[in-house]
């Protein structure tokens, strides 16, 4: 019989017990005091048999609202993408599926090319010099850049702008108390970041302005002026964008950006309920030893051969912890891994096609909306998302949704209260031109 791990028989139990010299397992735990051991019965199911078992579970997943069986436009940071077949093929071999921490370059060449690859990719995406082996998720990756930022300039103010994604502007407060550092947000006019205020807020004790690009409501930002303001005040100017995007737009680098942050969950990531994830952090050469985890490097040995390595590996938890601005030592190498397999299964004009597509669907979705009498807000340049304005509030809709077969938008009101009723709707490539449609129709009926 096959198992997916190896079971241990009476057997076993007996000839390990007797190996160590006691007779019963409570023998193994007769230093424990009786009267602090637990005497009663757990609040658990009994045990069932692995064809029972495996049959109950199937059963209760059954029950969730899978990408399978519904028509999804849910973004607000994870979308329902295209995944390359071939990524849980190579994700799913031995070598990289239980590789651990790369540090025998000599054993490990495979899972270090990977993410020397990996790297190389998210620099060409975001247009900038350096990136490292990746991050927990988006959400961290945007605070390491801040707490980057204020070590680098040493300055203790962070401004972020409202249209940054809720949770990633929670985690960012989160680090900065811990740092002593203060974090100041700027309100959101017509969808995008008020300038005006902005201009306000940047001063000599700003140590960087973080921005989202398409932000939180699926909006353009306007990087060159928000970069002219920025650096006008030496602060670092940290970008935080979906990298498919950057298959269309003009990627941060080129707008002056110090740093840039994001998630790599649309490059075959499944949507997996919220995680895990994988983080990207790229930056420009004069940070690079600043930057938190970890570098893959390419070196050749002593017979010329091409080689990788872990590199600049001055980092906190080695030497110079008085100066570390970080305590990230790890990294997301299996997510890593996918996101470059399905990164190179697209290739340069793969990537560029499907972000063409997201643009193209996203905006035949809107003008849907627009012909069917339902208010587009924020109107203007978009990527996938954009939002709407509806009758009734969105958990309603939701789940009137639900019941014939598809997954609603995000509900705007729960982190905005001024956009209570308001959906944010991700029209990604998978979606076709009948789902759109059905959407528009049934929100269309629930507006009359």
């Amino acid at each position: 019989m096959k198992h997916r791990y190896l079971p241990m028989t009476e057997q076993d139990k007996k000839a390990m017990l007797e190996t160590i010299g006691v007779s019963t397992i409570d023998e193994l735990f007769s230093d424990i005091p009786e009267k602090v051991k637990f005497q009663g019965l757990y609040n658990i199911k009994q045990a069932k048999s692995e064809t029972s078992l495996t049959k109950e579970l199937f059963k209760l997943a059954g029950k969730n609202a899978d990408l399978k069986q519904n028509v999804s436009f849910l973004g607000a940071g994870v979308y329902d993408h295209y995944m390359p077949i071939i990524v849980d093929h190579v994700i799913s071999r031995s070598e990289f599926y239980t590789a651990y921490t790369p540090y025998q370059p000599e054993i490990s060449q495979g899972e270090l090319q990977a993410i020397f690859e990996f790297q190389t990719m998210i620099c060409e995406l975001t247009g900038m010099e350096v990136a490292n082996s990746s991050m927990y998720d988006g959400g961290t990756a945007l605070a390491e850049a801040a707490m980057l930022s204020a070590g680098h300039t040493r300055r203790k103010t962070i401004v972020v702008s409202s249209a940054v994604h809720p949770e990633y502007r929670d985690v960012l407060k989160t680090y900065a108390k811990g740092q002593y550092i203060e974090v100041v947000e700027v309100p959101v006019k017509d969808g995008v970041t008020d300038v005006n205020v902005l201009k306000d807020l940047v001063n000599k004790d700003t140590a960087a302005v973080i921005v989202q690009y398409p932000n939180f409501f699926g909006r353009i930002e306007p990087l060159k002026e928000l970069e002219e303001i920025i650096h006008e005040q030496k602060a670092m100017f940290v970008v935080s964008s979906n990298p498919l995007s950057l298959g269309v737009l003009t990627p941060p680098g080129k707008f002056g950006a110090d740093i840039v942050v994001g998630d790599a969950q649309p490059f075959g990531i499944p949507t997996a309920f919220g995680g895990p994830h994988c983080g990207y952090f790229a930056v420009t050469s004069k940070l690079m030893r600043k930057v938190p985890g970890r570098l893959v490097g390419q070196t050749t040995d002593e017979e010329g051969r091409r080689g990788f390595v872990l590199t600049l590996q001055a980092r906190e938890q080695h030497i110079r912890r008085d100066k570390a601005t970080s305590n990230i030592c790890s990294n997301q190498a299996l997510n890593a891994l996918a996101a470059s397999v399905a990164m190179t299964a697209l290739g340069k004009s793969g990537v560029r096609e499907m972000a063409a597509a997201n643009l193209q669907k996203a905006n035949y979705a809107k003008n849907a909306f627009k012909a069917a009498g339902i208010e587009v807000v924020y109107d203007g340049h978009l990527f996938n998302e954009f939002v709407v304005k509806l009758n009734s509030p969105v958990k309603q809709v939701n789940q009137k949704l639900l019941e014939k077969g598809i997954i609603g938008g995000y509900d705007l009101g729960r982190d905005y209260p001024d956009l209570a009723h308001h959906m944010l709707i991700a029209i990604t490539e998978q979606r076709t031109k009948e789902e759109i449609d059905t959407l528009v129709k049934e929100l269309g009926d629930m507006h009359a």
